[in-house]
């Protein structure tokens, strides 16, 4: 169904039902996202305080059939939070609603709205001695409504779950603005559909999310990580199987680095401090989290020990204090800024069956080599099958030497991924830049569901249009 573009009408009317200044000219930030991928557009910017406001907001567009853009903290990868193509839609921004509303530490359960900003909640959760262990580079300025919307990963994954897996219970307001009060903070409610998981990972398409009651965890009392290298991916997997058989749920993350990685590190961060010297060509950065303070150092030596006798490890350090501990982290998040530094032709956000990655790593490789020169960064959070795969020029060439090969790298990687029976879509969501992949690679029974979930809960397609789904 067309839409309509805003209209000063349309604001004018809005304007009178709405809290002063909750409705402004679209500053740039909120026509850009961090990769520079696209230029959106917008009539205006709407800043509800409530979520009363936010039900004003949708009803009213609406009944305007006018598009509505759900905003965060703008830091996603794929688009979903900009709109390029149609009439100019109207984003919406819960930056005002960003309370933490309530913890409850003896239930392991904080609520806040959807604007709150992710090192926010971590803090609010730290200071009843608990944690939110949702962690990812972007934490100083990604908020709630969005890593919920796309469903977020991180490094934390392994151990506590994507951010679906962190939330019990929503306040949502659907495009008809009807609000649906779901913050229930039950761990057990069988009663009828699962709204709650139905709205976690729609990007904003089938409604926004006001407000949210998060899962908490204890606060591990005992931390220790190290960096061990490794011959290949293939003993990685192993040495993730050892560390899980005698570690359980303790390895809180268990991250694959690529030497490629490094190298660029090296050439274009020279002042971050690398451990390992020389630079291996595969190594895995571990973490642990003890339930008591104890001697992690010895765990991770007997680790490491264990790993030795099987050829898994050849050589590795571990933390002695918490700065070096930050120091080994500091080295796997500086990889992205790296990556940036030097320009990839075409990044991927992949998961694959964790036994396959060996085989994905060698074929793809091979696949690659055989449309031209070019250099591989392959790494990610190896112990949920997470990878990030991205391809960059040749030593000594420019990325826009390859313009005519992107579309070509791109569709090898993915069509290889498919193989695998994995997805092209790990944890950034599918947002604009994938909606072809989607259309590519979705199984057609799940794509028929999606549209019509879609057309029940959005029938004049308000809610970010064409992000996930085709527009027709």
């Amino acid at each position: 169904m067309p839409l309509n573009p805003v209209t000063p009408y349309f604001l004018n009317t809005l304007a009178t039902q709405l809290s002063p200044d909750s409705l402004r000219p679209a500053e740039p930030r909120y026509l850009e996202e961090p990769r520079g991928r696209y230029q959106g557009k917008a009539g205006a910017v709407a800043l509800p305080r409530t979520v009363d406001e936010v039900a004003t907001i949708l009803k009213s567009a609406n009944g305007a059939k006018i598009g509505v853009v759900p905003y965060g903290g703008g830091t996603g990868l794929v688009g979903g939070q900009i709109a390029t193509d149609g009439p100019a839609p109207l984003v919406v921004s819960l930056e005002r609603m960003n309370a933490i509303r309530a913890t409850y530490p003896q239930e392991n359960v904080l609520v806040a709205e959807a604007g709150a900003i992710l090192a926010d909640v971590q803090t609010a959760a730290a200071d009843v001695d608990r944690l939110f262990p949702l962690s990812l580079a972007s934490e100083g300025t990604a908020r709630l409504g969005g890593l919920l919307a796309t469903n977020a990963g991180g490094v934390n994954v392994l151990r506590y779950g994507n951010t679906r897996d962190l939330c019990l219970g929503l306040e949502a307001v659907l495009p008809s603005g009807e609000i649906w009060q779901g913050l229930t903070r039950l761990r057990k409610d069988n009663t009828g559909y699962d709204l709650r998981n139905l709205l976690i990972g729609a990007e904003g398409s089938l409604g926004i999310i006001t407000a949210a009651a998060l899962k908490l965890s204890p606060r591990p009392r005992g931390l220790g990580t190290a960096l061990m290298v490794v011959p290949d991916p293939a003993a990685a997997i192993d040495l993730l199987a050892l560390a899980r058989d005698r570690f359980g749920e303790a390895v809180s993350a268990f991250e694959l680095i690529h030497g490629q990685g490094l190298e660029f590190m090296a050439q274009h961060l020279p002042g971050i401090r690398q451990a390992l010297d020389p630079r291996p060509e595969w190594c895995v950065l571990i973490d642990l989290g003890l339930a008591n303070e104890g001697s992690t150092d010895a765990a991770l030596l007997a680790l490491f020990e264990a790993a030795m006798e099987r050829d898994l490890v050849s050589d590795g350090t571990i933390a002695q204090s918490e700065a070096q501990r930050q120091d080994i982290w500091s080295v796997r998040e500086h990889i992205p800024i790296a990556n940036k530094a030097v320009g990839s032709i075409v990044s991927h956000d992949i998961s694959l069956p964790i036994s396959d990655i060996p085989a994905f790593v060698v074929q793809a490789g091979q696949a690659l080599a055989s449309l031209g020169d070019m250099r591989i960064n392959c790494f990610g959070h190896l112990g949920d099958g997470n990878l990030h795969y991205n391809v960059f020029p040749a030593q000594g060439r420019d990325r826009s030497e390859y313009s005519e090969l992107r579309a070509a790298i791109q569709t090898c990687v993915h069509d290889m991924v498919a193989q695998f029976n994995g997805s092209f879509s790990a944890e950034h969501g599918v947002g604009r830049l994938k909606v072809a992949d989607l259309e590519r690679y979705g199984d057609p029974t799940k794509l028929a569901a999606m549209r019509a979930i879609k057309s029940a809960l959005d029938p004049n397609g308000i809610m970010n249009p064409g992000a996930v789904l085709a527009t027709t």
